[in-house]
């Protein structure tokens, strides 16, 4: 029997304008059959929920996030928390105790930015911890940081030549350092084991407890890049599958990445829609401004010997976007950098986005006027990740240097541009929590610090954040008809929290409580 739910007594902010809200929320069989007075709607229903005055938003959806890389950072040694090399050592250590020499031992998410010195810990400390192989993720994931072991199993030594859009990184005598960067990470990931049911098992492990993470969150859905990391690509895709819809409703858009699009296009992989959605073509054009990778059209302030890495030549980046094409697909490009942006841009102008597409630029952290004006003639999404601000800032400052500052992380006049944007996390890169995005968002600063924000000019007003995790998300997979607001016809997806996100101050605002995350009219979290 198909039961129709009536939503009343809270505030339910549609999020088409700004103030608005509606007095109740009739849905049925998923979606959104009619909002208004609740008298009107009341003897239509089978059930009623009372928000007792909660409030609710359209679903939150993270635009951009690699779910099974947040699901292991949950599983795996957390390094994001240290503050010092030492410290993190120590950790290193603590895991090493009972590990087999024979196992990896794999930490995520350092970040010597954060540390009270920004000494990152030598190859030498590493091996005086273990022998075993150890890899360390940097919070970017565009840098690892291994020992001896690991570039043993890995093959790689002093004679071992730089791949094409990366780097083995060694010391002023030539010697390896054990850091590698962009593509040379692969030299070493490629030696952890990614096949069999085990190694699937731990994969859907990895998204179930993931996904429990964002529901709590308020996460109805995300757009998230896990396809070409994890051996075949049926590996996650297997995953995803055992856990969402069969135990987990949530809405995950799965960027499909350049190393295995076209395998994947001609096996016909299908994709358990509505839940499980194919995406758009995903790769990199650059780095970080973290490990000094993201390519800059000049050399960075403070390294002018540096103007980062291009991961692909023009030709095969635009190989990459003729396949895509071919197959009738979008694509989603990471760019950092201005000079990655200019990369992208360029291509995209040779090769237009199918008709009732949109291209997206990920991140895109560094643009000028000229890439602006000309972004602006493109059917494109811009993947903005509000949260790098706090986090980028102040060091930045100095490898950018002040004259690159003025578009810069530049949301307002982005969106004043008439750009689409929508929020994300890249989570694991950044917290995964849409409360912190959008307190970085509108303040541009980390909380309690006492300045007026970084760059406050650019600040983003609240309604303006939180709509980016609705209608923006929505529009970056094409589907603002049906997704993001709260109005009939649409997807009763919902975010409910205990307070509501546009009164009270931005502090006060992280004090708020998820109290039921919705998808598809199912509660899927309830705070206990």
């Amino acid at each position: 029997m198909v039961m129709k739910e009536l939503w009343y007594g809270g505030t339910i902010y549609t999020m088409e304008k700004e103030h608005e809200t509606v007095d109740s929320v009739l849905v049925e069989e998923g979606k959104i059959l009619a909002v208004g007075n609740r008298d009107e709607y009341e003897h239509l229903a089978d059930r009623s929920v009372n928000l007792n005055g909660a409030t609710m938003y359209p679903g939150f959806v993270d635009s951009h996030l690699h779910i099974i890389f947040h699901g292991e950072k949950l599983l795996r040694l957390d390094l994001s928390k240290a503050t010092s090399a030492e410290e993190m050592l120590q950790l290193v250590a603590e895991a090493a105790k009972d590990l087999p020499e024979d196992q990896w031992l794999l930490g995520e998410g350092w970040n010597e930015n954060n540390f009270i010195e920004p000494r990152i810990p030598t190859i030498e400390e590493l091996d005086a911890i273990r022998k075993g192989p150890i890899i360390l993720t940097r919070v970017c994931i565009h840098q690892i940081l291994v020992n001896s072991k690991t570039l043993e199993l890995a093959e790689i030594t002093e004679q071992t030549e730089s791949p094409y859009g990366g780097e083995i990184g060694k010391d002023e005598k030539g010697q390896l350092n054990g850091r590698l960067f962009e593509n040379a990470t692969n030299l070493v990931k490629s030696c952890l084991p990614k096949e069999g049911n085990e190694y699937i098992e731990f994969l859907e492990n990895a998204v179930e407890i993931a996904i429990q993470d964002l529901h709590s969150k308020g996460l109805t859905g995300g757009h998230s890049d896990d396809l070409g990391y994890f051996g075949h690509y049926t590996n996650p895709l297997t995953a995803y599958k055992r856990v969402i819809g069969k135990k987990h409703h949530f809405r995950v858009n799965l960027l499909r990445h350049n190393t295995v699009f076209e395998e994947l296009m001609k096996n016909g992989d299908k994709f358990d829609e509505p839940f499980i959605e194919p995406g758009a073509l995903k790769m990199f054009t650059d780095g970080a401004f973290g490990g000094s990778t993201a390519a800059l059209l000049e050399p960075y302030a403070d390294n002018k010997n540096n103007q980062g890495i291009l991961i692909h030549t023009d030709e095969s980046l635009e190989e990459y976007i003729k396949l895509a094409r071919e197959y009738n697909s979008a694509v989603a490009i990471h760019a950092i950098g201005d000079a990655g942006a200019e990369q992208v841009i360029r291509a995209l102008e040779k090769y237009p986005v199918p008709a009732g597409q949109r291209d997206r630029l990920i991140h895109a952290c560094l643009l000028n006027d000229d890439l602006v004006a000309r972004l602006k003639k493109l059917p494109i999404v811009l993947d903005i990740q509000p949260a790098f601000v706090p986090s980028d800032f102040p060091w930045v400052i100095n490898r950018l240097g002040q004259e690159r500052l003025e578009w810069a992380y530049a949301w307002r006049k982005l969106i004043d541009q008439g750009l689409m944007c929508a929020n994300g996390t890249d989570a694991p890169v950044e917290d995964v929590d849409p409360l912190k995005t959008i307190y970085a968002a509108v303040e541009r600063k980390k909380p309690g610090e006492d300045i007026e924000g970084y760059l406050p000019e650019e600040k983003l007003t609240r309604f303006e954040a939180i709509q980016l995790y609705t209608l923006g998300s929505a529009k970056a997979i094409c589907k603002e008809h049906e997704r993001g607001l709260i109005k009939p016809g649409y997807d009763a997806d919902f975010t409910i929290f205990d307070r509501d996100l546009l009164d009270g101050t931005s502090e006060e605002m992280l004090n708020a409580k998820v109290l039921k995350t919705v998808v598809a009219g199912n509660v899927v979290y309830s705070l206990k």
